[in-house]
């Protein structure tokens, strides 16, 4: 037990959410802070509650003197009441409490400071009481205003809403955390979780990041390296890499320190992935190493009945029934039997011809589980081979049910399950033809009568109420406990069976799954047609084959729990060897997931858990963030002012009463009291039909002095995106230069990046079933040669001019649309056409060719001086060309070889710079375009679309759009055409005919632009994309080599320097004061800007790098603290002296002259 109330108040002060995972507070040794945590919890109740009575008292007779008094009474005696085995002076200590968690303002009767919420939320989350801890969370949140200075707060809800599965928003919150301070003690904790649940949605390459970068991070964990090194294997087989997968698993069975349930995990993982993949070698060898992994697996954790029922299942695979049969059965008995056991134990029964077993094993398959969509499938094809036609097309309607709920569940979510591609549309569009064909069969039959042929099986309704086997009912009892005990709310108790189609429709909500192994068991009805009853049992073996890609021990045991004393929320979500991390979301309301704000309330008639949020309405008052031993969570406003208005000399002062045995805690370049940065909510204004649709910007250039008009420019920069016609006739530009025939003289062994790509008009994008519109564009690189891809170029139009010919001139118009208006007037008609039939045409896309080497390209570099000075490549006026170094496709000239359908998804630019792109010709190019203020509504639709933003390739649904109230530009570009793409612009280009196209970004000196360009370098840190314009570096040269009039221009930029000078100057006192020398390196003519070999932030001035690594690698100090906390074995080196950057940063002053000091 606690010894004394002063230890008890500092043990209470101390606890919040970076303890969660490594106090295991179901260890005895652990009871008397258990206790302690729950009495002061019990405490802090009694205060909210005595708060809100007052309230409530206060509001109803309006007497506050009165209620003061008596307010005070009631208060002391609920602590009294309450207070348990406290020791006497406990309420003192409770009164502490209350002001130690945070500095009070002047807090009238009836106000609760808003931190003892954030306490509450960090003593449920301890306790493993996540309903209370939302709750609790959710009211800090919405009360205090700038919540993102509370870290251990932001890290907390993080760990909830991953317990919750409400994998958008627990990622949204570790992003935050991860930005606002890399630093924090649990970094490495929120890595992981970021990387497993990245894996989850199919960002792969973001998770691999995280996952690497927990890996890197030497600080206590509740995970071992060896665990981080298998969830990096698994995500190689997630994603068909499974050599690489393969290796990594047998790396880490070579390590000594391996435990048995990571051995298991392995082993079972390598069973499977030989029964599955055939790269793997010879069919005959890879079941006998598939079985001989099993059973090593089952050998290393026996009590596994997972590894069990693969086992059974590769057993079925090669026609040992008996063993398969006795696989399944032990499965069963180690308490882990699931819905997926049964199911595969009813495909073995119907395979050996037994139809009524294989009934009893599918009805006990959706009892457990009524959403098992392969068990309402397999139940339908079994009773359709009966002819029972009926049941089966009540089996076959469950099936689609569960299939459409899945995904409206994950899109809700925001988390997808792995590898949920098109194949379960394939599925859906399967059954949907069984659920047609016997809908047909249905309504031509004629009525049942008494002489009618019995029935072999007996009808879906009757065998539902059969009575439950002991060992079915037992077990749905356990899981039913334990959402009790893990959620504290009712699950489902077992109902009726599903109706049948038009039926009454108050059945009651199926009851969920504690896991869902769905993936696991798909049946794969993508390729069957309609087919007629007794060809159905000739394709047994094919039509119950599991879908191998989508199975569900990818994630068995996501991972273990390593430490002795550990307990994290890893351990226990996912240590079962069945359970897999898209498990989904545990019956919670859809409010958790919509709307941070908003409280969800669980009834439980055994406990109710504790809504904070719905007590008392709350008055604003002020705050102060706690500061802790170990905590970074400074407040803001106790630090000293860093302002623009400071010399260097000041700066460094004001830096010197900074604590210097801290590392600075943000780089952001913004000011440190902002929010982090957020996609922005759309313009509220509603937009008609012809709004949505507006016309494009134009102008038709008639000759060179209206190129070179100062009106051009402007005209470029008030719009989103300018059509500018008529450009190269103007400027007499040799297009020639740039034609495939050039290209192919002059270079033709140059590398061409290819995209292949499905052919599709320009406003439909299908699925690969081609079942409906999604906004996933499918693209796979690969790589050749200018003189092989005009090849292809050539051969292509070859052929279509082979077809045309075939089928005469119809539809030849389409390749050009000269007469149509920039803004296409015939959208409507074109949303109407016909879905492309299977098996589309492919094609492929010659993009990035790279145009910047002067010696390979000198004539057709040269051409593009012809340009006015704001679009060219190169030009004063252009913040590219300060950066110093080349940015290949940005300030460089880039060139894309198209054949028709030719398409560039959907995007944004590098950190939002305009861009410039000319239409070589012959054909035609579409484009689509939305302005910048809305591009946080297309992020939002591709989150809901399960598409990542930055890292993914998305072709939007124009009907998505409209719907959303989003504008879309539409026109053609025609040959010898300049789009201007305006900073910001979100637009997808798709080519009409064969055509050459050339592009570089230009970054026009305005306010806007250098705005755009630096918070989408800040999001970009937040999401962990690699920003490839390094802003920081860029404004420093933009400090030396201009001078700059705009008033917002200039603070914008010198905001930078003093951000940046700031940080340089505190990470510089850091390393001193860890006895790390810094050595000047200076810097080399054209050396490219530096960025983290780990996190992928750029670093500026200040490199650290690894004394003993033969391949220098440069660390960002975040980083390299995780790699040596005391920095021991790392040389840091200095690129510019202070004395010049305080000098170019004093020297930096706003250029005043008449008329010019005006924003942009």
């Amino acid at each position: 037990m606690v010894q004394s109330s002063s230890d008890d108040l500092y043990t209470i002060l101390e606890l919040d959410s970076r303890y969660y995972g490594f106090l295991d507070l179901t260890d005895p040794k652990n009871n008397g802070i258990k206790d302690l945590i729950q009495q002061t919890i019990t405490v802090l109740q009694d205060e909210v509650a005595s708060s809100h009575s007052i309230s409530i008292i206060k509001q109803r007779d309006g007497q506050q003197a009165n209620v003061k008094s008596d307010g005070s009474i009631k208060y002391e005696e609920h602590i009294k009441e309450n207070s348990g085995t406290l020791e006497s002076n406990i309420k003192d200590s409770k009164l502490s409490v209350s002001n130690e968690i945070t500095t009070k303002g002047n807090l009238g009767i009836g106000e609760v400071d808003i931190n003892t919420y954030c306490k509450l939320g960090h003593l449920h989350l301890l306790l493993s009481e996540y309903y209370e801890a939302l709750s609790a969370y959710q009211k800090y949140m919405r009360l205090c205003e700038k919540y993102w200075n509370n870290h251990s707060f932001i890290y907390g809800l993080g760990i909830v809403y991953f317990e919750f599965r409400c994998f958008k928003w627990s990622i949204k919150l570790f992003q935050e955390l991860l930005y606002l301070n890399p630093y924090f003690i649990c970094a490495n904790e929120a890595h992981l979780r970021l990387g497993l649940m990245l894996k989850v949605n199919g960002d792969f390459r973001s998770a691999l990041k995280h996952l690497q970068l927990a890996l890197a991070d030497a600080s206590r964990s509740t995970f071992s390296d060896l665990q981080v090194k298998f969830q990096i294997a698994h995500l190689y087989e997630v994603q068909n890499k499974h050599k690489a997968a393969k290796e990594s698993y047998e790396f880490i069975l070579n390590d000594k320190n391996i435990s048995l349930d990571l051995k298991a995990d392995i082993y079972r993982q390598l069973g499977w992935m030989y029964h599955c993949v055939e790269c793997l070698g010879e069919k005959k060898e890879r079941e006998s190493n598939a079985l001989r992994f099993l059973q090593k697996s089952i050998e290393a954790d026996p009590k596994c009945g997972q590894s069990l029922y693969l086992l059974g299942r590769c057993y079925a695979g090669v026609n040992k029934v008996h063993d398969a049969f006795l696989a399944y059965r032990n499965s069963v008995e180690k308490s882990e039997g699931n819905a997926d056991t049964w199911c595969s134990i009813g495909v073995l029964y119907q395979q050996q011809n037994q139809p009524t077993d294989a009934l009893q094993a599918y009805i006990c398959a959706v009892q457990l589980d009524k959403e098992h969509r392969s068990a309402w499938t397999n139940l339908g094809i079994l009773y359709e081979s009966c002819g029972q036609l009926r049941d089966a097309y009540a089996c076959y309607l469950n099936a689609v049910k569960q299939i459409s709920n899945q995904k409206i569940n994950i899109a809700r979510e925001g988390s997808k399950p792995i590898l949920f591609t098109s194949s379960t549309n394939g599925l859906t569009k399967g059954i949907l033809q069984r659920v047609k064909f016997l809908e047909t069969q249905l309504n031509q039959a004629p009525l049942p009568s008494i002489t009618s042929k019995r029935r072999q099986l007996c009808s879906i309704e009757e065998a539902w109420n059969l009575p439950i086997s002991l060992e079915i009912n037992s077990r749905q009892q356990q899981n039913v406990q334990m959402q009790h005990r893990q959620y504290g709310k009712n699950s489902s108790v077992q109902g009726p069976p599903p109706p049948y189609p038009h039926g009454s429709q108050n059945n009651p909500t199926p009851a969920k799954r504690a896991k869902d192994d769905t993936e696991m068991s798909e049946i794969n009805l993508s390729e069957q047609r309609e087919i007629n009853t007794p060809q159905l049992t000739q394709q047994n073996q094919r039509v119950f084959n599991v879908q191998k890609e989508k199975f569900g021990p990818q994630l068995t045991t996501s991972y273990r729990q390593p430490l002795n004393d550990s307990m994290s929320s890893l351990g226990t979500s996912v240590t079962h060897g069945d359970q897999s991390l898209n498990a989904c979301n545990q019956n919670i309301l859809t409010e958790l997931v919509e709307d941070h704000n908003e409280s969800s309330a669980h009834n439980d008639d055994s406990k109710t858990p504790i809504n904070y949020e719905s007590l008392t309405q709350i008055n604003d008052y002020s705050q102060n963030m706690q500061k802790t031993k170990i905590e970074y969570d400074q407040d803001p406003d106790a630090s000293p002012t860093f302002n623009i208005q400071m010399e260097s000399k000041q700066l460094w002062s004001a830096v010197q009463l900074l604590p210097v045995h801290e590392p600075p805690i943000s780089y952001t370049v913004l000011l440190r009291s902002a929010p982090p940065p957020a996609p922005p909510d759309c313009p509220p204004q509603k937009l008609s039909r012809e709004q949505l649709l507006p016309p494009t910007p134009s102008v038709h250039l008639e000759n060179k002095k209206n190129a070179f008009s100062p009106q051009l420019q402007e005209f470029c920069l008030k719009h989103p995106i300018a059509v500018v016609r008529g450009l190269a006739g103007a400027l007499k530009l040799d297009l020639g230069l740039f034609s495939t025939k050039t290209l192919v003289e002059a270079n033709p062994d140059h590398s061409v990046e290819v995209r292949t790509q499905v052919n599709q008009s320009p406003d439909e994008n299908w699925d690969i079933s081609q079942a409906k519109r999604v906004w996933a564009c499918i693209s796979h690189r690969s790589h050749t040669t200018i003189a092989k891809y005009a090849q292809y170029q050539a051969s292509s139009f070859q052929d279509s001019l082979k077809d045309e010919g075939d089928k005469g001139s119809a539809g030849s118009q389409v390749m050009s649309d000269s007469d149509s208006k920039d803004s296409v007037s015939n959208s409507n008609i074109n949303l109407k056409r016909k879905k492309p039939k299977n098996g589309s045409k492919m094609l492929r896309f010659g993009t990035n060719v790279d145009l910047s080497d002067e010696r390979k390209w000198k004539p057709q570099l040269s051409e593009l001086q012809k340009l006015p000075a704001f679009a060219r490549v190169i030009s004063a006026a252009n913040m590219l060309s300060h950066v110093g170094h080349v940015i290949l496709g940005m300030n460089t000239v880039q060139l894309y070889m198209k054949v028709p359908g030719s398409r560039t998804p959907g995007h944004q630019e590098n950190n939002n710079f305009c861009s410039i792109n000319i239409n070589i010709g012959p054909g035609d190019c579409e484009w689509f375009a939305v302005p910048d203020s809305y591009w946080g509504g297309i992020h939002n639709l591709c989150e809901k679309n399960n598409i990542s933003y930055l890292h993914g390739s998305w072709w939007p649904v124009l009907e998505d759009l409209y719907k959303e109230n989003i504008p879309v530009y539409r026109f053609i570009q025609k040959p010898g055409d300049l789009v201007w793409v305006n900073a910001g612009c979100v637009h997808w280009v798709q080519s009409v005919g064969w055509c050459n196209n050339i592009a570089w970004n230009v970054g026009p000196l305005t306010a806007r632009q250098y705005s755009l360009a630096i918070e989408r370098y800040e999001w970009n840190k937040l999401q962990s994309f690699k920003s490839i314009v390094p802003m920081v570096h860029l404004s420093w040269n933009l400090a030396r080599n201009i001078k700059v009039s705009d008033v917002k221009l200039f603070e914008l930029i010198k905001m930078c320097l003093c951000q940046s000078l700031k940080n340089v100057f505190h990470i510089q006192e850091y390393v001193k004061s860890k006895g790390v020398e810094i050595r000047f390196n200076g810097r080399g003519k054209n050396e490219a800007s530096h960025y983290c070999g780990q996190c992928e932030v750029e670093v500026f001035n200040v490199l650290f790098i690894r004394e003993q690594e033969k391949r220098h690698v440069v660390h960002c100090l975040p980083c390299v603290l995780k790699l040596s906390p005391s920095l021991q074995g790392i040389v840091c080196l200095e690129e510019y002296r202070l004395s010049e950057l305080e000098h170019v940063y004093d020297s930096f002053t706003l250029y005043r002259t008449q008329g010019l000091g005006q924003s942009h």
